[in-house]
C-alpha cells in the first residue's frame, strides 16, 4: 500500500501537538527572560515547519536547540546573541553535511549506542515530565487515562482533547483575562555581529554540537527508518536541512532550531503520519505570530503544566521501549553504558562512552 505524503485531519493535527512539552517552557524563557520578539519567533518556526513538511513529506519536529536555549535563558542573552547563535549553528551543520563528517559519524556509530541514546532520551523526558505533573496530580492522571483511551481515535484524538481540556481549565480560572485582543504584527529584520557569533559558540554552541549530532541527527534518522522504512532520511540530509534553516531564520527573529528524536516520537505517538502535520502546525504558528504575538507568552505560561507533563511522560515511556529489542549479550553492555553515563552526565558523554565500551567489548570477544 502506498503511503500518503499529506493528510489534513484531526489525527495529524493532534500529532503536531506531541512535542509541546519541549516547546512551551523554552518559548516562555526566550520571550520573557531574553526579550525575543514573539512575532519573529513564531512566524519563523511556523515557516520552517511548513517548508520541512513539504520537503520531507513526513512529520519532522522543529524544536529549540536545548543547550543553547538553557544557557541563553539562564544568562539572559540579548536577542542579537540568540540570533548570532542560530547563525553559528547554521554554519557548523552546513559544514558537517557537505564535508561528509556527519555521515562518517553516523556510519561508525554502533547500533546499541543509538538505541542507548533513544532509551536515555525517553528516561530523561519521563523524569522531566514527572516534575511537571507535580503541579496537579489529579489532572495529570486524568490526562494519562485520556491518552490511553483516545490516542488511536481518529475523531477525538487524545492530544486535541487534552489541549481543549487545558483551555477550559484556563477559562475556568479566569486566565484568559491576561490575553489581549488580536493585533497584527510582522517579524522585523534582525542583525548581529561576528563577535557575537563567536561568543555564542564559546558560551553554549560547542556544547550543543554533540547533543544535536546524537539526538537531532543520528537518533532522528534511526527513528524515521523505524517508523517509515520506505521513506528513510539520511543523517547528511538532516544536517543540511538544519544548516540552511539556521542560516536564514536568525535574520527575521528566529531562534536556533533543530530536529529531535523525542519530538518525532511525540508526534508519531499522538497520531502524526504525514507531512500534513508540519504544514498544519506551521500554519497555526504563523497565524499566532502574526496576530497573537503580544499574548503568546501569557497563553503558554497559563496552560496547565500537568497536562503537558502527562503527554511528555507517555512519549518518554514510548522511547524507553526501544531498549526491548536489544540482545542480552555483547550489545547490552554498550547500551547500558550509554544510558548510565547519559543519565549521570549528559547524552554527549553517553554517546562517547557507549562507543568506547562497544570497541572494548569487541576486542575482548575477539581475544
Amino acid at each position: 500500500m502506498k503511503i500518503k505524503s499529506f493528510e489534513f485531519n484531526l489525527r495529524e493535527l493532534a500529532g503536531s501537538m506531541g512535542d509541546f512539552g519541549t516547546l512551551f517552557p523554552l518559548a516562555i524563557g526566550y520571550i520573557v527572560s531574553c526579550g525575543l520578539d514573539p512575532a519573529g519567533f513564531l512566524v519563523m518556526m511556523g515557516l520552517a515547519n511548513i517548508v520541512t513538511g513539504l520537503v520531507y513529506r513526513l512529520p519532522m519536529p522543529i524544536e529549540p536547540m536545548k543547550v543553547l536555549a538553557v544557557v541563553a535563558i539562564a544568562q539572559k542573552w540579548t536577542p542579537s546573541m540568540i540570533y548570532a547563535s542560530g547563525f553559528a549553528m547554521g554554519i557548523i551543520w552546513l559544514l558537517l553535511s557537505i564535508t561528509g563528517i556527519m555521515d562518517f559519524i553516523a556510519k561508525t556509530t554502533p547500533h546499541p549506542v543509538i538505541r542507548g541514546i533513544q532509551v536515555s532520551l525517553g528516561i530523561l523526558l519521563s523524569f522531566q515530565a514527572l516534575k511537571m505533573m507535580t503541579d496537579g496530580w489529579t489532572i495529570a492522571i486524568i490526562s494519562i487515562l485520556i491518552i490511553i483511551a483516545l490516542r488511536q481515535n481518529r475523531y477525538a484524538p487524545a492530544a486535541l482533547v487534552l489541549v481543549l481540556m487545558g483551555l477550559i481549565i484556563m477559562m475556568a480560572k479566569g486566565q484568559f483575562g491576561q490575553v489581549g485582543a488580536p493585533a497584527f504584527s510582522l517579524p522585523q529584520f534582525t542583525t548581529f555581529s561576528l563577535q557575537e557569533v563567536w561568543q555564542s559558540l564559546l558560551l553554549g554552541g560547542f556544547a550543543q554540537i554533540p547533543l544535536t549530532a546524537t539526538n537531532a541527527v543520528i537518533a532522528t534518522s534511526a527513528l524515521i527508518k523505524k517508523y517509515w522504512p520506505d521513506k528513510p532520511v539520511s543523517e547528511k540530509r538532516l544536517s543540511l536541512n538544519m544548516g540552511v534553516m539556521n542560516l536564514v531564520v536568525p535574520f527575521f527573529g528566529g531562534m536556533p532550531m533543530c530536529h529531535g528524536a523525542g519530538g518525532l516520537a511525540g508526534q508519531y505517538y499522538f497520531g502524526a503520519r504525514t507531512g500534513g502535520t508540519n504544514i498544519m502546525e506551521g500554519t497555526l504558528e504563523v497565524l499566532a505570530g502574526l496576530f497573537l504575538a503580544g499574548s503568546i507568552a501569557a497563553i503558554f505560561a497559563a496552560f496547565p503544566t500537568a497536562i503537558v507533563g502527562a503527554m511528555m511522560f507517555m512519549v518518554g515511556l514510548e522511547l524507553a521501549k526501544f531498549g526491548k529489542g536489544i540482545r542480552l549479550d555483547k550489545d547490552f553492555i554498550p547500551l547500558a553504558a550509554t544510558v548510565a553515563v547519559s543519565l549521570i552526565g549528559n547524552m554527549a558523554y553517553g554517546f562517547v562512552s557507549g562507543i568506547l565500551v562497544h570497541k572494548a567489548v569487541e576486542l575482548i570477544v575477539k581475544e
